[in-house]
């Protein structure tokens, strides 16, 4: 793939920009020739979501796809997604493939997976998350730093609701194989070895509907692999993007 000129990083359910702060830090320091963009989602952080849009996967694929081209500039990019947005980019990722719109070489997915529609874990935690939103800010306000820090506190309760619900719904889950399977770009999965969030092996099976893609595991990293280990993560990352920059051309 051509080297990429633009590291787009979206966050997960919930969060918002701030949540890629450590990582941003390091790799602007070792890496200025590669812009990295971390927007927040509409209805996440500061960001409004705009009148009519949906609060689904494949709005907000949408979005991130216009968004990107429009960052791009025709420069070549790479979408980096944690947890709930690699699903997001996944559906960007279509997006752009369907509509032949160039610049997007590769795409990775930090601690997203899944691909298996399991009714009573998806059931509790669609039922944990609207807790979550009922309970904020007091709840959340409790707890020790930096939750408050990366966005639970600014995030729409409708937008937020909404892609939960779409996001482990029947239909949404049993999409992800199929949206992985046609994957026209290079893929890197990343997980940690003690994510209880999205285990390894829920990563691990997604990925494999990709040909040829990479799978990496961070040591001693959770869920959050830009707070826990912004450093190993970047020199994953700059490493798999330089080898898939020097391989040939995918056909």
């Amino acid at each position: 793939m051509p080297a990429p000129q633009l590291l787009i990083a979206v966050h997960g359910w919930l969060l918002s920009r701030q949540v890629w702060s450590p990582f941003a830090e390091c790799w602007s320091e070792k890496h200025p020739e590669i812009e990295l963009w971390c927007p927040d989602l509409p209805g996440f952080g500061d960001a409004e979501r705009p009148r009519g849009m949906l609060p689904n996967l494949q709005a907000y694929g949408r979005w991130l796809a216009e968004e990107a081209v429009h960052r791009s500039q025709g420069r070549p990019f790479v979408l980096l997604g944690h947890s709930l947005g690699g699903s997001v980019v996944l559906h960007a990722e279509a997006h752009l493939r369907q509509r032949e719109q160039p610049g997007l070489t590769g795409v990775v997915l930090l601690a997203a997976g899944g691909g298996i529609y399991q009714p009573r874990p998806f059931r509790r935690l669609r039922s944990f998350g609207r807790l979550i939103l009922e309970l904020r800010p007091d709840a959340l306000g409790r707890l020790p730093p930096p939750v408050g820090e990366l966005g639970p506190f600014k995030a729409e309760r409708r937008a937020a609701r909404g892609l939960l619900v779409n996001s482990t719904s029947r239909g949404a889950v049993r999409d992800l194989p199929g949206l992985v399977s046609e994957l026209g770009v290079a893929s890197l999965w990343i997980s940690g070895d003690r994510d209880q969030v999205m285990e390894p092996g829920y990563v691990r099976h997604l990925a494999a509907y990709s040909p040829g893609h990479d799978y990496q595991q961070i040591e001693g990293c959770g869920h959050l692999p830009m707070r826990q280990k912004p450093e190993v993560l970047r020199r994953m990352l700059i490493s798999w993007v330089e080898r898939q920059s020097l391989a040939s051309p995918r056909s």
